[in-house]
This record gives structure tokens, sequence and C-alpha cells, in this order.
């Protein structure tokens, strides 16, 4: 916030230098490290003069850097000590490990399982949480010749357990790719939730050898996404195939052992 003049300390407690008392003078200039200082008011300092604890604004005042006792001091006075207390109403900043849960203004439940957000409140710790894990694989042989998505023979089914969970999908694919013709051809991949595809992407470029025929091998192909399901019902997740042409002979043949794994993460973000 803005003040006028200037800003108050905040707990800032200093003990002035060592002041000598001057025989005959009531006005002295108070430091911390020979730098000038100024206290709020007479009433954020204790003085001490003589063994005596002096009442402020009756038995001195203050005026920037200067005190002023209320009578001129003499040879063999003492001025024992000046601490300036800063804003006594502002505890400024606590010590380590003196605040309790008990003490904070925030809201909400207050206990080893939850954490403080900006917003002040406690709060169960959110979303990137790993949920369950559901692994599933396929070793069998799936001819795909279609330019229409064919399942692969891989499949996982997964029950959510909030409808705010995303499904992680992770597949791992690899086969053989066989044609009639030469040049370059294509396979798509796709995750089909139910009977919805919620994913695809073209997944390799074969070139098949001069003459054509014969077959190519197909590298470790791996296919992720993250799906939003809504539901709390049992979900079966397959892993599709096509190719993108229609010649005779033209076909993926899935013949390694491939992996599907799905994830439900907590969905609060």
């Amino acid at each position: 916030m803005s003040y006028i003049g200037r800003t108050p300390q905040s707990g800032n407690f200093q003990v002035c230098d060592t002041i000598a008392v001057v025989n005959d003078q009531a006005a002295y200039t108070m430091q911390v490290s020979s730098v000038d200082v100024i206290p709020e008011t007479a009433n954020h300092m204790l003085v001490s003069l003589n063994g005596i604890l002096q009442a402020p604004t009756s038995s001195y005042t203050v005026s920037g850097s200067t005190i002023t006792f209320a009578s001129n001091l003499i040879t063999g006075d003492v001025i024992n000590f000046i601490q300036i207390l800063g804003s006594v109403l502002d505890l400024g900043v606590p010590s380590d490990s003196t605040v309790s849960l008990a003490k904070l203004t925030a809201t909400g439940t207050k206990d080893a399982t939850t954490f403080l957000r900006g917003d002040n409140t406690f709060a169960a710790a959110g979303g990137g949480k790993v949920l369950q894990v559901v692994n599933s694989t396929f070793s069998g042989s799936t001819s795909i010749a279609s330019t229409s998505y064919i399942d692969t023979g891989l499949t996982a089914s997964i029950t959510p357990s909030s409808t705010s969970s995303k499904i992680i999908l992770i597949a791992s694919m690899s086969g053989r790719y066989a044609t009639a013709q030469n040049g370059d051809r294509n396979y798509y991949l796709s995750f089909l939730r139910v009977s919805t595809t919620v994913y695809e992407k073209r997944s390799h470029n074969v070139q098949t050898g001069t003459g054509g025929g014969g077959y190519s091998n197909l590298p470790i192909q791996d296919i992720s996404y993250m799906d939003s399901p809504n539901t709390t019902s049992a979900i079966t997740y397959k892993v599709q195939a096509k190719v993108d042409n229609t010649a005779s002979s033209t076909s993926i043949f899935v013949t390694d052992t491939c992996s599907l794994i799905l994830m439900e993460i907590s969905g609060t973000w």
C-alpha cells in the first residue's frame, strides 16, 4: 500500500551505536553502524538513561534521527542503550518454524494429505496422478488389406474412476508389408474407443523394390494419444490399421508381439 511520508519499518529492531554524553547537551544523533537512523516515533523506542527506562514524549522526543532529552545531560550521565523497535504492530518476518497450521487463515482441511494453493485454500493433490494402468499384448497374425480401418487384434479395456479422468493410450506395433506394385505405400494406425475413432496417423511409408512384389519388414511403430472419455463405464480401446492402396496383394501382416498400454490420469489440472 501507499503511505504519505516515510514508509513504516516493519519489525526492524535495531540497537543504536554508543552515544557519548556531552555536558549540558540534550540533543543527540542516533546512528546504527555509523549511519543515521530515523525511528517511527518516540513510542517505537526503548531508551535507557543511567539504568532507567525513559518515558517517551515526556522524558525525550524524536525528530528525524535526533533524540532530545527533556533536560540537558551532564558529565557522568550514561545513555545505556537506545533500541529502535520499528512498527511494533507489525510482526514483520516471523522466525523459522514459528507459524503453525492453526495460525494460517487459509480455508479447507489442513493436514498431511493436502497442500496450500495460490488462492489460500488447502486442497488434495490434483492432476497428474496415475490412478491405474492396464497393459495388453497381442502376438497373433492379422492380415489387413483394406482402405477402411480393420482391427489388428490389439485391444484393452479400462473402467475410469471419474468422468474427468484422462486416458493416455500408448501402442507399439510391428509386422510386414506385402505389395504387388512398385512405389511408395502407406499404412495407417488408429485408436478406436468402443465404436469411435479418436485418433489416427500415417505410420509408415514403405517403398518396394524394382519389379514389385515381396515383403518389406515394418519397423516398430508407436502411436500415442490422450483421450477424454467422460464416463465411469468400462471402455474398450482397439488399435486398428488400414492401407492406402486397393491393389491385389497389398496388405499388412501384423505378426510380431505388439502392446497397448492404457493409463488413467486424474482429471484435476
